[in-house]
């Protein structure tokens, strides 16, 4: 393994994902919802609801975190957990016409502002970003990485 590349591509990763963060951190707490809230009114947008397994897998939202991030939201008036059509059982998570209404407000505003982030960007500059990304994200989905370090430690 060539170690200084690789320390240097981990680096840059890091850098990069938080320059991300920090940057969208920065217009989501201007809405006065953390960066999860957000998440969650910005993939319940546009939808009829999701189950709470559909959420958290699609924010990526661990199931004891989403319960709190929804009972928080919840409180603010912005979703609400009605009884699943398909089974009584479970719950569908929506977004109530409060949560709507934010959601219409707020993600047209942070996509103008992530897009005026990428103004100078051309056709072939998408391509080569998302290629590497796509070359990258392969790399943890298909290397088995075992969780346990080498028996001597390294």
């Amino acid at each position: 393994m060539d170690n200084k590349h690789f320390l240097a591509t981990i680096r840059q990763l890091a850098l990069c994902y938080q320059a991300f963060d920090r940057f969208s951190t920065k217009k989501i707490n201007a809405t006065g919802l953390s960066h999860r809230q957000f998440d969650i009114i910005a993939t319940l947008g546009n939808t009829p609801g999701m189950s709470p397994k559909e959420l958290g897998e699609q924010t990526l939202i661990t199931k004891g975190t989403l319960t709190g991030v929804i009972n928080r939201l919840e409180d603010k008036k912005l979703v609400q957990r009605i009884p699943s059509p398909l089974d009584g059982r479970s719950q569908i998570i929506q977004l109530t016409p409060a949560g709507e209404d934010l959601f219409d407000e707020v993600f047209p505003l942070l996509l103008t502002a992530m897009g005026k982030a990428f103004t100078h960007f051309k056709t072939s500059d998408y391509q080569r970003v998302q290629k590497a990304l796509q070359d990258l994200r392969a790399v943890f989905v298909n290397e088995k990485v075992d969780e346990k370090v080498g028996e001597d430690g390294k």
